[in-house]
């Protein structure tokens, strides 16, 4: 067998292992069933609506991370695992 089919012969191999790979990879979580209004956990500027105690009525507007008074939804049962507070819960769209 020459080099050069060798070279395409690696080369195919490789490219079907990394397409198998990239598949597997790509995997879809489960979409939740329940959202929790979570308090506490926001980034600043990643809120999803307006302050809890009523300073701003949008999203986006939270000024520091972690604020007690911004919130944001995470599926059901994430929010105390990220030391939040659930203020509320909504369930998801099907």
């Amino acid at each position: 067998m020459s080099n050069k089919k060798i070279g395409v012969s690696s080369f195919l191999a490789l490219a079907c292992g990394a397409l198998m790979f990239a598949g597997t990879a790509q995997a879809v979580p489960k979409q939740p069933k329940t959202w929790e209004k979570c308090t506490g956990v926001s980034k600043a500027g990643m809120n999803d609506c307006g302050a809890v105690d009523g300073s701003h009525k949008c999203s986006g507007q939270a000024t520091k991370d972690n604020d007690p008074n911004e919130w944001v939804y995470v599926p059901k049962g994430t929010c105390e695992k990220l030391g939040g507070e659930v203020i509320g819960e909504k369930p998801a769209k099907s």
